[in-house]
């Protein structure tokens, strides 16, 4: 951050009196610029033993497959943010159920909420952020192709519990991987 968004002076790195931490402050107006982990919100569409998948047509991971999910936006809850990611990538409408996971990701200022979800129908198609979407049974998830870690291992998780009867709430973080 160079400039100020309430006056456009220029600002500086340090730590506000009565804080702990370096935070951007203006150097005119003195207004102090928070900078917080951004919310990714998401949920695991399923109709019988099948989740709906979309094939990434943005980057990052463009052609890789991924649950629905995205920024959450200001002035919506986290459920209303779930259904609208899964309406805007696959053009599919859900029931929000229980909240199924929640992950940081520290080495990108993210906080990941995955909810479980029945799709209402099965009208779908990809959206604007998907070149495919595809309900897909277990044996049939291309596990290598998962876009990111913090999808993969909560579906892998997902799927061994919903097997054995109980999909349990789960927290974590996700750390960095190597590529």
């Amino acid at each position: 951050m160079k400039f100020c968004s309430s006056c456009s002076a220029s600002v500086e790195l340090r730590i506000p009196e009565g804080d702990t931490l370096p935070r951007y402050i203006c150097t005119q107006c003195l207004e102090i610029h928070y900078q917080n982990p951004k919310v990714v919100v998401g949920c695991i569409p399923e109709w019988g033993d099948r989740v709906l998948l979309c094939r990434r047509a943005i980057e990052p991971r463009i052609g890789w497959w991924t649950l629905p999910a995205g920024f959450m936006e200001n002035n919506e809850t986290l459920a209303q943010a779930a259904a609208r990611e899964t309406l805007e990538e696959a053009n599919a409408r859900v029931e929000i159920g229980d909240l199924y996971a929640v992950y940081s990701l520290p080495h990108i200022s993210q906080v990941y909420v995955l909810f479980r979800a029945r799709l209402l129908d099965l009208d779908f198609s990809p959206g604007i952020e998907s070149s495919e979407v595809e309900l897909m049974n277990e044996a049939n998830i291309p596990w290598e192709e998962i876009a990111f870690k913090v999808i993969h291992d909560p579906l892998k998780r997902f799927l061994k519990e919903r097997k054995n009867g109980r999909p349990i709430f789960h927290t974590g973080i996700i750390e960095r991987t190597k590529k």
